[in-house]
């Protein structure tokens, strides 16, 4: 256990941390999902900036890496083009 106050400060804040990543990750995640199933592509293209945006959202705060969040926006703009 923790020994200084600033410590259990850390380990409070970390898990506030931990928790809202995590939300926010599996928020963008569902929404990804859901941008794979469309079958529409009109549907697609007017959803996507939304779905960049949640992307680069999560690239900005660190929750995933910069590079991982412009292999999936290629990805989705590429299976925008396919539709």
């Amino acid at each position: 256990m923790a020994n200084h106050k600033s410590a259990l400060k850390r380990i409070r804040s970390n898990e506030a941390k931990r928790l809202r990543n995590r939300y926010q990750h599996k928020t963008a995640r569902n929404a990804m999902k859901k941008f794979q199933d469309l079958q529409d592509k009109a549907e697609a293209t007017k959803m996507l900036p939304s779905v960049h945006g949640i992307i680069d959202k999560l690239a900005k705060k660190n929750i995933i890496h910069n590079n991982k969040a412009a292999n999936l926006k290629s990805n989705m703009t590429r299976f925008v083009a396919s539709l």
